[in-house]
């Protein structure tokens, strides 16, 4: 796959998650309007979901950088990292990105934001201390990659869209079980089974939600997106060795990520949950990353 089809995939992705999630949240809109015959609701589901939508394509790199707890950084603050991203965005064709750090032990790290032109890549301090110089360039360089093949809304957006969703499955499960709906519905006494009912099957459906919302992030989060980031960043570098031994390196860290969460896990360049977690039957039926020996393979027989 080239790299400009991968680049309008990504886009076309975004679209159509964006689509989904706005005719998703007026179905529900509709939905519950009908049962309390109040078209209010309809109407404040169309403005609720587009101004999800507006704020997830301007604001969700910003909500993702508060839940990592990353810093921004200027050049005297790490002037070597801040060279090596130099170096490495003019060899890859890109702008200077925004260069933060997270005040993690674990060695991870992750780009966000929604174009080249307003890009961001994080590191932890743990990538910083942990790293020979050569392995550290292919990490960067991978996040780059993720840059230039404008994987960054994408996976950005996501984290917003998917948190609202388990959000709202989470209301209408207490809505469901509490009956809490009950009180909302005027003049219509002897409905309230029928609508206890509508609501508890609504609830049910909305508990489903969550691990789809997981499955979402998997299947628009393809694993052949790593793949490529991997061979971009290896091209960059000319030097495929290096990223190889750095996830080597950060796959074998049992270090945990304080600030990790399920929403935002996809956006490392690997999984930043260790230990008990990573091995946990249910976390690997929803890994957002192609196993690690994988990668390395690919790395190793790449000629550059």
């Amino acid at each position: 796959m080239t790299l400009y089809t991968q680049s309008e995939r990504n886009i076309r992705q975004t679209w159509i998650l964006m689509s989904l999630f706005l005719a998703f949240i007026i179905g529900l809109g509709w939905l519950f309007s009908r049962i309390y015959e109040n078209s209010a609701i309809l109407h404040g589901a169309v403005i609720f979901s587009f101004l999800m939508n507006f704020f997830s394509y301007w604001y969700s790199d910003k909500i993702v950088l508060a839940m990592a707890r990353a810093k921004p950084i200027e050049k005297k603050d790490n002037p070597e990292l801040y060279r090596l991203v130099e170096n490495l965005s003019i060899t890859a064709g890109l702008p200077l990105p925004k260069i933060y750090i997270i005040n993690e032990s674990q060695p991870n790290a992750f780009a966000t934001g929604r174009d080249k032109n307003h890009a961001v890549v994080a590191v932890t301090l743990g990538l910083l201390e942990k790293l020979e110089r050569v392995e550290l360039e292919g990490v960067i360089a991978h996040e780059l990659a993720h840059i230039g093949n404008r994987d960054i809304l994408l996976s950005t957006i996501i984290v917003v869209l998917v948190g609202f969703v388990a959000l709202l499955s989470d209301l209408f499960l207490r809505f469901s079980f509490w009956g809490s709906g009950r009180n909302w519905v005027s003049g219509r006494k002897n409905g309230d089974n029928r609508i206890q009912t509508i609501l508890m099957l609504v609830g049910i459906v909305a508990a489903i939600l969550a691990p789809i919302a997981a499955i979402l992030i998997q299947l628009a989060i393809s694993r052949k997106r790593e793949f490529l980031a991997d061979a971009t960043g290896a091209l960059f570098t000319r030097y495929p060795e290096g990223l190889a031994r750095a996830l080597e390196k950060i796959s074998s860290d049992s270090t945990p990520l304080k600030t990790a969460c399920n929403s935002t896990a996809h956006l490392y360049i690997s999984n930043p949950f260790k230990g008990k977690q990573a091995h946990n039957w249910f976390a690997k039926l929803f890994l957002t990353h192609p196993p690690i020996k994988e990668r390395i393979m690919a790395l190793q027989g790449m000629k550059v």
